[in-house]
């Protein structure tokens, strides 16, 4: 989805469940997606699955029930996309995400960017694709080079005061 219009993104996933500006040219949007957990019979008889699978739950993670995805859209075309929360499947990272960007993985929209790098690179269960760099305007404010932390032992004093 990085580099495609902020027109396909909402056509494909759909209008954002919140926004924030950062800049005159980059805003956060925030997609919110869940998925209840199947749930197994209590154990009985020979083989105990519910035992089994909640080991292997609280060795190994995955069940996640919860996505939250942001996305960086700078100058109207998305660079770059976070999954947050309990989203980890069984087998993979990130699963639960599938259920907000299923819309864009099965059609194509005209400025998405095809992969093809085999069956498993770059993107993969196992592994996030690799982030481009993004521009100054998206990532810094201007604010940020007026005013720069400073620690001291003085309790008294902010810690983020103006360049002197």
């Amino acid at each position: 989805m990085i580099g495609m219009t902020s027109y396909d993104l909402q056509s494909c996933a759909g209008i954002p469940a919140s926004t924030k500006k950062l800049n005159d040219t980059t805003e956060l949007w925030q997609y919110d997606g869940s998925m209840a957990l199947p749930t197994m019979p209590a154990d009985s008889g020979f083989i105990p699955v519910q035992s089994a699978i909640s080991i292997y739950q609280s060795a190994l993670g995955g069940g996640g029930t919860t996505c939250r995805m942001l996305v960086r859209v700078d100058h109207d075309r998305v660079s770059e996309v976070h999954y947050t929360g309990n989203d980890d499947e069984y087998i993979g990272t990130d699963g639960i995400c599938s259920i907000i960007t299923r819309g864009c993985a099965r059609q194509r929209e005209s400025t998405m960017r095809r992969v093809n790098a085999g069956p498993f690179g770059p993107v993969s269960a196992f592994h996030p694709p690799r982030t481009p760099p993004q521009s100054a305007t998206a990532t810094y404010s201007d604010q940020s080079g007026k005013y720069v932390p400073k620690f001291s032992k003085d309790d008294t004093q902010p810690v983020i005061q103006p360049v002197k």
